[in-house]
């Protein structure tokens, strides 16, 4: 069975291009442009890891990690957090995400760090 991947990124050109490389890994990608689509998904159906941008144009992606490492339902759930800011120290200690990466991002990378996630 193929690892589902929820990505929140409100950017299109770089959620597709997201979407697109871990799909050509065989992950079964969903892809939401904002926390409101997300949040309505994630009460219906669990991924098995989720690739989140910090800056939504309606939700902020640290709210929306914390919230689900603090919900029994997805806890266990990873969360790779994405953002512009390289503040990784900030970062870390306002989130409970599993990892991070800075934009712009190196595609082998962000395979990697997903891929980690997820085994």
């Amino acid at each position: 069975m193929n690892k589902i991947i929820y990505i929140v990124e409100d950017n299109d050109d770089i959620r597709e291009l997201v979407e697109y490389l871990l799909e050509i890994e065989g992950y079964k990608v969903s892809g939401f442009p904002n926390a409101t689509t997300f949040n309505a998904e994630i009460k219906n159906s669990t991924p098995d890891a989720v690739v989140l941008d910090i800056m939504l144009p309606d939700g902020n992606g640290i709210d929306i990690c914390n919230k689900l490492k603090s919900t029994i339902a997805t806890e266990n759930i990873p969360v790779l957090l994405m953002s512009a800011n390289t503040n990784i120290a900030i970062i870390s200690s306002q989130s409970k995400a599993d990892d991070f990466i800075s934009k712009p991002f190196d595609i082998d990378d962000l395979v990697s760090r997903v891929r980690k996630l997820l085994n």
